[in-house]
């Protein structure tokens, strides 16, 4: 990965969904699609991790567009 922290796609408390990226907050959405989609342009531009997170604050998917240091198996 590059220098940049990686964004998350989390809830926000007062409604809506937020992305942030070292703490803090860099957009805010309505819908979480919305706010995925924001998220992942993000993440590519910093070439870095993109966390999407659940209503209840997990991690529900994980995206890497940066130099992943585990990237998958070739399977051939």
């Amino acid at each position: 990965m590059g220098n940049k922290k990686p964004v998350h796609t989390v809830p926000d408390p007062n409604g809506g969904w937020n992305n942030k990226q070292g703490g803090k907050t860099i957009s805010h959405h309505f819908k979480k699609s919305t706010a995925t989609e924001a998220g992942r342009k993000h993440a590519k531009k910093d070439s870095t991790e993109h966390r999407i997170h659940n209503k209840n604050g997990r991690i529900s998917n994980s995206n890497s567009y940066g130099n992943d240091p585990n990237p998958p198996k070739d399977k051939r």
